[in-house]
């Protein structure tokens, strides 16, 4: 680093600015296909109708985040052209074609996409209502800073990616040592491979790894969490002392952040978290050569601490910092209170946040299974299950890898068993169900009856584990279950009881 110049950082930029880019685009493409289905005029939590609280007061609008959404009203076309729009920024960004101008190219695309985004996400709901939302959003923000490919990196943009790395890892450390006795006496991953939300393809395996490496397993996340995350910020050092040690540390910290997730990638469903978290690790790795043009470039004068950065981008990054200065306060102070906030915003635009995943972990996996019938009578009757893409059903599927793309509408059927089973979507997707419903039964892998009403629905609890290797070589599962009886239902619609 030099002064204002983060000028072996430009293969970090590169890598932040794509990577981000293409995260908003599978992040964009994911609601275009599932958020009309659950939040449009006729989802499961409406928009409309949020909106239309929203409208009746001011004080009921601030509670929002902004979105555009208060002042254009919302239909599914709009919400999809957005999307579109979106869309077609962000391959741009990837593919680096407003990289190629002045600086305040790439930032107003990145600013379009975090608006656009926040606009979606504020009225999101529960479905919305992930950390890595969030974490998206304050990634968009940030990278509409980094600057174009003629000049270096500001480095107090990288220092920021830095901060917000930090916060995210050493955030979730917190949240786990001070959560659940399982991350503490280290048996947290002899649970966690099998009863995550979304288990992935290599998660069964994972699971039947020894003890003794499970254990490793958490002793790695913390130091991976509580460690690591403070190197980051060595390379600081080289601001005044022109050492390769501290570029080293700086680098080693965020490979390691890096194979870490890379793990949890193999092993598991996280959306966009754990490839968001990859990318915010490339900040830390300075490779001398590529970062614009350190001696000066487009008018600056050799050797000068600002390289070619010209003195209104200087001035402008520079108000970021210290934006994020006084922001930083309050995340900050959660960071060692002994209350910690789990995935939280501070501000109506969601800069500077707090994160952090999986506190403690459960033990037992139970799903719930939705289920269907024609026939009149729902207790002499053979029922059918409706099919999810992701979540656990069929014994004999092995789990599919889905993420970066986020499955909502699966991800949230995880926390019905952890009592939330009354939830009012959960309500609205059975009745939805009952109405053969085309935008909530394009959203399943498959449903029983080829587009037809089912005359009656309801949800049962099962057990489900991972089948061992012997279960596994005998029955060909990958899964096993116990009926743990009714949820919810029998439910029929209320005219429906002639048919």
């Amino acid at each position: 680093m030099d002064g204002w110049a983060a000028v072996d950082f430009g293969f970090a930029r590169e890598v932040l600015q794509r990577g981000i880019a293409a995260l908003y685009l599978v992040a964009l493409i994911s609601t275009f296909n599932q958020f009309p289905a659950l939040l449009g005029g006729k989802g499961l939590l409406p928009a409309p109708d949020l909106l239309e609280w929203a409208r009746s007061s001011k004080r009921a609008a601030k509670l929002l985040h902004p979105t555009i959404f208060l002042r254009w009203a919302y239909t599914d076309r709009r919400l999809r052209g957005l999307c579109i729009a979106g869309v077609v920024v962000a391959a741009a960004l990837v593919v680096g074609l407003p990289q190629l101008g002045p600086p305040w190219v790439p930032m107003l695309c990145f600013l379009a996409l975090w608006g656009l985004y926040m606009s979606i996400t504020s009225i999101g709901q529960t479905f919305y209502g992930f950390g890595w939302e969030m974490l998206l959003l304050e990634c968009g923000f940030l990278a509409a800073f980094l600057g174009s490919g003629d000049q270096p990196p500001p480095t107090i943009i990288v220092v920021l990616f830095w901060w917000l790395l930090f916060r995210l890892e050493f955030g979730a450390g917190m949240i786990k040592i001070r959560g659940g006795r399982e991350w503490r006496d280290l048996t947290a991953l002899m649970y966690h491979h099998e009863t995550q939300p979304m288990p992935g393809p290599l998660s069964r395996q994972a699971h039947l790894l020894p003890k003794w490496f499970h254990r490793g397993e958490v002793l790695g996340n913390h130091f991976a969490q509580l460690v690591v995350p403070w190197l980051l910020f060595v390379p600081l050092l080289g601001l005044w002392v022109p050492d390769l040690v501290p570029a080293l540390i700086g680098a080693a910290a965020g490979l390691i952040v890096l194979l870490t997730q890379l793990w949890l990638v193999l092993t598991g469903n996280f959306a966009w978290l754990n490839w968001a978290t990859i990318v915010l690790a490339f900040s830390a790795i300075g490779i001398p050569g590529i970062g614009g043009e350190p001696d000066g470039g487009a008018g600056g004068e050799p050797g000068a601490g600002a390289g070619s950065i010209p003195l209104y981008w200087i001035v402008v990054t520079a108000a970021v910092g210290l934006l994020y200065a006084v922001l930083s306060w309050w995340p900050l102070r959660n960071l060692f209170a002994r209350r910690q906030l789990m995935n939280a915003s501070f501000n109506r635009y969601q800069l500077a946040n707090a994160y952090g995943a999986f506190g403690t972990v459960t033990k037992e996996r139970i799903e719930i299974v939705v289920e269907g019938t024609m026939d009149a009578d729902p207790y002499t009757t053979d029922w059918h299950e409706y099919s999810f893409k992701g979540k656990p059903g069929d014994l004999r599927r092995v789990p599919r890898q889905y993420a970066p793309y986020h499955l909502r509408l699966d991800w949230l059927m995880w926390f019905l068993p952890l009592g939330r089973l009354r939830e009012p979507w959960f309500e609205a997707f059975l009745l939805k169900l009952l109405e053969a419903d085309a935008g909530i039964l394009g959203l399943l892998d498959r449903e029983p009856f080829d587009g037809r009403r089912p005359r009656w629905v309801r949800a049962r609890a099962y057990l489900y584990r991972f089948s061992t290797r012997a279960e596994r070589r005998e029955t060909g599962q990958h899964w096993v279950r116990e009926p743990r009886g009714v949820a919810m239902g029998p439910a029929r619609l209320p005219d429906d009881a002639d048919r």
